[in-house]
């Protein structure tokens, strides 16, 4: 590998990802609701925001929760 790059002559282009990045949300939730959900991602380790995108996209994918 080399030590040094010279990146100034690569050209930029779009992310072909960017259509599945997640979007910011503001949302009114329970305390109580909002509490087990960070109960919840703690015991699994992972953060609350995450387990409840996890949790709603299994209740669309199942169409329990629409």
């Amino acid at each position: 590998m080399k030590t040094e790059y010279d990146l100034s002559k690569i050209k930029s282009r779009k992310n072909p990802y960017a259509v599945k990045l997640k979007r910011s949300v503001t949302m009114r939730l329970s305390e109580d609701v909002i509490d087990c959900f960070k109960q919840m991602a703690d015991e699994k380790g992972i953060p609350y925001q995450s387990l409840i995108n996890l949790y709603l996209r299994d209740c669309v994918s199942s169409h329990s929760g629409v």
